[in-house]
């Protein structure tokens, strides 16, 4: 569970936990091409299936997952998450979105990917933060780097999606 203060001034967001009032927008969100296309999991997004994934995963704690906020206005503007979270090893997967298309290719995605590893490095005692990404989603992976992550590897033709297999790069942040 996330107590801290997580805000950027200079990026103008801030973090806060998502709620079950978030459902119908992360459905939408994730339902959108822009963003449906970035994951690896493409299938439609339904309220049930999101309702069932706040029950079986944000609720038992495998998942911390917040909405990304407009300072000035409170706007949510995306999601941000780590998964898969291994108490054994203290690592997470980590994954965000962007929703709202203004908050595109203005450093709200690097900002937020900042804001996550310091609530996972000082506030969850993670040691590892890992992602994937495609390959060919240059934008992302330059955001990931500039928020501190590192590539790890290339995994060649790891995915089938929609019938094409895609590399999928590994990249991860660990705990100074």
């Amino acid at each position: 569970m996330m107590t801290g203060t997580y805000r950027d001034e200079q990026a103008g967001i801030y973090l806060r936990l998502m709620t079950h009032e978030d459902t119908e927008r992360i459905v939408t969100w994730r339902n959108s091409d822009a963003v449906r296309k970035n994951f690896i999991y493409q299938e439609l997004f339904t309220r049930e299936g999101h309702e069932n994934w706040i029950r079986t995963q944000v609720d038992t704690g495998r998942v911390v997952q917040t909405i990304i906020c407009d300072i000035a206005t409170d706007k949510p503007l995306g999601s941000v998450y780590i998964r898969d979270i291994d108490r054994h090893h203290n690592k997470a997967e980590y994954g965000i979105f962007i929703g709202e298309a203004d908050a595109r290719g203005r450093g709200v995605g690097t900002a937020a990917a900042k804001l996550m590893l310091r609530y996972c490095f000082e506030e969850a005692g993670l040691h590892r933060v890992y992602l994937r990404a495609f390959a060919e989603n240059l934008q992302a992976i330059g955001s990931y780097e500039k928020a501190g992550f590192v590539r790890e590897g290339l995994l060649k033709d790891d995915v089938c999606i929609d019938g094409e297999y895609r590399d999928i790069v590994w990249m991860a942040a660990v705990a100074k």
